[in-house]
């Protein structure tokens, strides 16, 4: 059996027309999880029990179980509990999905981010009778935002493979699309050649912005050590010289 490269190059413009129905998904899907792990991760910081606990079982149950389980759970188990629930859309219930999965994740790195950030910062805001919101709005957020950002983008990249999932609700997406035309063809390595190359080109273009941001966001920080190393020079250099003239 040879390698059909001339299908292998027709697939991609048939690919292609879904990749919007792909990101539309993860980004929404991400969106969601982020409101929702922020959410979640507000409750881990409080100091009733009960909240806590909640908000620690949420995390536990929904990174605890397989992404397709969850999603049938969502749209073929909850429609018998609540009737209600019937007749909803199948992209709309693996979005939701989707994004609750993912926010038992992002509440973890939110929760280590803002953890991360030096305490000692707060102690000196507050010793200055300085507000703790105003603290955790200018000292502590941006920090754990930079710190949070190389994981949270790893979890988008997750998100954006899961989103092949959401073939098994009828949804016809990336995946969807390249299973159907394998099917068509009988030619199922050239196809799932291209499908594979798809995901991965989408996902190198998006940490070449991931990166981009990264940069962004922690240039303050590279700015005030650069100017932390300048003023350090003469002072070792005065040093050296006092030294100097001591011997």
């Amino acid at each position: 059996m040879k390698f059909d490269f001339g299908y292998f190059i027709k697939v991609f413009p048939q690919l292609l027309a879904y990749i919007p129905s792909t990101l539309l998904m993860a980004i929404v899907a991400m969106i969601i999880a982020t409101i929702l792990g922020a959410i979640i991760v507000t409750l881990q910081f409080s100091k009733v029990k009960i909240i806590k606990g909640f908000a620690n079982l949420y995390i536990s149950i929904f990174r605890g179980i397989p992404t397709l389980v969850q999603l049938f759970i969502v749209y073929y188990g909850l429609p018998q509990l609540f009737p209600i629930l019937k007749g909803l859309p199948a992209l709309f219930i693996a979005i939701v999905g989707l994004g609750i999965k993912q926010s038992s994740y992002l509440a973890e790195i939110f929760r280590a981010a803002i953890n991360s950030v030096d305490h000692g910062q707060v102690e000196a805001g507050l010793s200055l009778n300085i507000k703790y919101t105003q603290l955790f709005t200018h000292i502590i957020l941006p920090q754990a935002t930079v710190n949070a950002l190389p994981a949270t983008g790893n979890t988008f990249v997750s998100l954006l493979k899961e989103t092949s999932l959401a073939f098994t609700l009828g949804i016809t997406e990336l995946f969807a699309q390249g299973k159907m035309l394998a099917g068509g063809s009988f030619k199922y390595f050239e196809t799932y050649a291209a499908v594979g190359i798809t995901y991965w080109l989408l996902i190198v273009i998006y940490t070449r912005l991931q990166h981009l941001l990264e940069n962004y966001l922690t240039r303050p920080y590279r700015r005030e050590s650069h100017v932390t190393d300048k003023r350090s020079e003469p002072v070792r250099a005065v040093g050296t010289e006092a030294s100097a003239e001591t011997h």
